[in-house]
């Protein structure tokens, strides 16, 4: 198939994600990276995205076009606030906290994040912006949710010691966290949100048998956090998408009426198969499921 005999339309993932059954079938991808493409379109384009404006431009041009070649009516792509803390090096448990105390998470310099968001990833959403095929929009956003970008800052065994240890910096830890995202997303809404039909955040809360918080954290910190970014990507008439592995059961609930998101993804089935995911929650929120790739 090549991108002129597919006519993409981003509106059937909106549907989608407003629960209405669209005109067909809508194909959908947290992430494509362009060393899968690069094969399968037989032209190597990685290299362009790290450079000046005109190049990214023509990376972002041939991943659209290869995707719509592919049968996609939308392109993922987000910024992830990661890059800016610890380069996700946090996240993933390789180095250390930035914080020990309340003390450093005062002062840090949070209001230097805002800005040095957009400095990295502006040129790259204006890219992608002007060279989006007709009938073609991008999902996603600003990449991480809030406890992935908390645990950039202190990962996740120092997080607990942290809990323990200072509950006062525990709790100012993710006021300014939540802080920080909604800013950056308050920001993003109205500068790049033109080229986005449906906003996600990606967040994982959980693993194959449970949370990977107690439900009474996530309920106290992240659940209203998402409120308040779902409720911008709402002003602004698009719907929310919230990834997040693992099995979550114990907060879905919560998830679904206090946050208000539309849609979630993901389907693992070794948690659950994807029926009952639609039993449990099919007639509240889109379920964009997906094939375990874990066999």
């Amino acid at each position: 198939m090549n991108h002129t005999s597919f006519q993409p339309d981003y509106r059937n993932i909106v549907d989608a994600a407003r629960r209405i059954r669209p005109r067909r079938l809508p194909l959908y991808e947290h992430n494509v990276y362009p060393n899968v493409l690069e094969p399968l379109i037989g032209k190597k384009f990685a290299d362009l995205s790290r450079g000046d404006s005109r190049d990214k431009r023509e990376y972002f041009s041939i991943f659209s076009h290869a995707l719509a070649s592919l049968g996609y009516d939308v392109v993922p792509f987000e910024g992830c606030v990661v890059e800016l803390v610890q380069g996700g090096e946090g996240l993933c448990g390789r180095v250390g906290p930035l914080f020990k105390n309340r003390q450093d998470v005062e002062k840090y310099d949070w209001d230097a994040l805002i800005p040095a968001y957009f400095e990295r990833f502006g040129a790259d959403f204006e890219a992608l912006r002007e060279v989006l095929p007709p009938g073609m929009m991008a999902v996603a956003g600003v990449g991480n949710g809030i406890f992935e970008t908390i645990q950039d800052f202190v990962p996740m065994t120092d997080l607990a010691y942290l809990e323990a240890d200072d509950p006062e910096a525990f709790e100012l830890l993710w006021s300014r966290v939540a802080n920080l995202l909604v800013a950056i997303w308050e920001r993003f809404i109205p500068r790049y949100g033109d080229a986005y039909c449906l906003f996600r955040m990606g967040d994982d809360l959980g693993f194959k048998s449970s949370l990977l918080l107690r439900p009474e954290t996530i309920r106290k910190h992240i659940i209203g956090a998402y409120a308040r970014v779902v409720s911008l990507a709402h002003r602004s008439g698009k719907p929310f998408l919230l990834h997040s592995c693992g099995k979550i059961f114990d907060v879905m609930d919560d998830i679904i009426s206090v946050s208000g998101i539309d849609a979630k993804h993901s389907n693992e089935d070794a948690i659950a198969p994807f029926g009952e995911w639609l039993r449990r929650y099919g007639d509240r929120i889109a379920l964009f499921g997906g094939i375990d790739m874990d066999l």
